[in-house]
């Protein structure tokens, strides 16, 4: 027979910070069936035995808060004691900020700015640290993938004005750009994705409003016109932490059913 190729991500040991519930376990999912090695760390304590055993031995879960420092660093710890390695982060953990009040710019409060930053932005600082130092100790370059959000830099101030939020996501690319350029003579990578509304819990106040998603059937056209699906982004994920994209760095990939380049049709008054 044809020699077959090896899996996308074999060998590759890899963390993903935020790595158990929607887009993160999509995400871990689809690494471990690419031929990973994978810890994820996320807030799901109370079932991180059942998703261990659901996972199989290829992956450890682990509790971990991504806005406090050591999370991150335990999380290596933990791939380098598990699985001898560490190659590859992937970042997702986020979300919104409305509940401590993120909004329009008058409206924001200061625990709004404050908590909407640090699981935004400081969760994505302390990862990427953590990971950039492993990968110069260890002298073998690695690749970091960051998530953001179209709302970064295609706003809709229509239905999702929580402009702290945005202000991070924003942050998110010019902090992954940036470390893109300083880090790629030491092989370190560094590259965004960046969704639309995608099916998740962030995603449920608008999933529960019929006029968001009227809009949305208009703002994301692709396959009908539909919410993402968490599964959308897994294989610009594993391609991004595979060496297939190994002369690609400092960029930003939408996955986001067209939101990016249309208008999108608001409701009449």
């Amino acid at each position: 027979m044809a020699g077959s190729s090896a899996p996308a991500l074999e060998g590759k040991c890899t963390v993903v910070i935020g790595g158990t519930s929607g887009l993160g376990l999509s995400a871990v999912k689809a690494f471990l069936r690419a031929g990973a090695k994978v810890v994820a760390v996320g807030l799901e304590a109370d079932r991180s035995q059942d998703l261990q055993h659901e996972l199989g031995p290829a992956a450890r879960v682990i509790y971990g808060d991504a806005t406090l420092p050591v999370t991150a660093t335990s999380a290596i710890e933990e791939c380098l004691s598990a699985f001898a390695g560490f190659n590859c982060l992937y970042h997702v953990a986020g979300g919104s900020g409305r509940r401590w009040g993120d909004g329009p710019l008058h409206e924001i409060s200061d625990e709004g700015w404050r908590k909407t930053l640090d699981l935004n932005l400081s969760s994505v600082f302390y990862s990427n640290r953590a990971a950039v130092r492993q990968f110069l100790r260890q002298k073998t370059g690695g690749t970091i993938l960051n998530l953001a959000s179209v709302l970064a830099w295609s706003p809709s101030p229509g239905h999702f004005a929580t402009q702290t939020y945005a202000a991070a996501k924003a942050a998110v690319v010019g902090l992954t750009r940036s470390c893109a350029a300083f880090y790629a003579a030491q092989g370190i990578r560094f590259n965004v994705l960046a969704p639309g509304l995608v099916d998740t819990r962030m995603a449920q106040r608008a999933m529960g409003d019929p006029v968001i998603m009227a809009f949305i059937r208009s703002k994301q056209p692709l396959d009908g016109g539909r919410i993402g699906h968490p599964s959308d982004l897994d294989a610009a994920a594993v391609f991004f932490l595979s060496d297939a994209s190994s002369f690609v760095t400092g960029q930003v990939l939408s996955v986001d059913g067209g939101w990016s380049v249309t208008e999108g049709q608001l409701a009449k008054p």
